[in-house]
């Protein structure tokens, strides 16, 4: 494919683009809003990483490659930037996480029921440690009944990592979520319509936390740590074969994908309204701030 990388926002475009190229796609452009770098980055970036072309808007961008890969960290401005690829019949990446309340995320699913290809979130859901244990004979593993699963950082944009394995590991089908108070970081139990549970430990914590989940089924016992060197390559081997239209089955349907965006919203909606159960259909218009979370990160970055 040809593709085009929509926002410089973090650490991501420079690390994925080395392998979108073994894969054997062409970066053919960049456009940057400048959410989080000051003006002229997007010049730098493309010199240093051999990318002919600075799109001045998206839809000059969208008639000139095949895909977009949107890499902002304002998860607010996913749509908008989507919209012109879309229009244009382009599959589009949307890094994680897709969006942040379940408006968006149902106008993500719309688009994707009309013949969108959209895909993408986190590189967790993809991982090799996941998917060579789901790979084993479920004679030999059984089927996870209860799980543990957390990261560290914050409790979304890096939370979603947590979100994404757990549901990695457990299969679509969450009933509701619960927030069980916080202390260090906090504790959310979420329930799937057929019994089955596990519990998610995210937020900031004093040091760096790897991403990691206990299984637990009626055969074993298992511990996952992710390698995150194997992370960005397990996510772009999943899903650019759908993008780049090599196949029309997605590796994960969009709508089990987004269970854990979800998941994540109504915990949220949870620890808001006094650790209430909230259940998946009942997530009501709240949601994470992309543009607060992209103001915090830019100052972060440049104080």
């Amino acid at each position: 494919m040809k593709i085009g990388l929509v926002d410089l926002d973090t650490s991501h475009p420079a690390a994925w683009i080395p392998i979108e190229r073994e894969l054997g796609h062409e970066i053919v452009g960049v456009w940057d809003g400048g959410s989080v770098h000051p003006k002229g980055y997007a010049d730098k970036f493309a010199a240093e990483q051999k990318i002919p072309r600075i799109f001045s808007t998206l839809e000059e961008m969208a008639k000139e490659v095949d895909c977009a890969i949107l890499h902002g960290c304002d998860w607010d401005t996913h749509i908008a930037k989507a919209r012109p690829f879309v229009e244009h019949g382009r599959s589009v990446l949307i890094d994680k996480p897709i969006a942040g309340n379940a408006k968006d995320l149902k106008t993500l699913s719309d688009e994707v029921k009309r013949g969108a290809r959209i895909t993408g979130s986190s590189s967790l859901r993809f991982c090799v440690e996941v998917q060579s244990w789901l790979a084993q004979p479920i004679e030999k593993r059984g089927t996870p009944e209860t799980v543990f699963c957390g990261c560290g950082v914050d409790e979304f944009n890096y939370g979603i990592h947590a979100y994404s394995m757990l549901c990695g590991v457990m299969g679509p089908g969450i009933r509701s979520v619960r927030h069980l108070g916080k202390t260090l970081q906090r504790r959310i139990e979420v329930k799937w319509q057929d019994g089955r549970a596990a519990y998610l430990s995210i937020g900031a914590a004093k040091a760096y936390l790897p991403f990691y989940a206990t299984v637990v089924t009626e055969r074993s016992v298992s511990y996952l740590q992710a390698d995150n060197n194997k992370l960005y390559r397990a996510l772009l081997e999943a899903v650019l074969p759908y993008l780049a239209k090599k196949t029309d089955t997605p590796s994960v349907p969009f709508e089990s994908l987004i269970e854990a965006e979800r998941c994540a919203i109504a915990a949220r909606r949870s620890w808001m309204e006094r650790d209430r159960e909230v259940l998946l259909t009942d997530l009501g218009d709240g949601g994470y701030d992309g543009r607060a979370f992209a103001e915090e990160y830019r100052r972060s970055k440049y104080p």
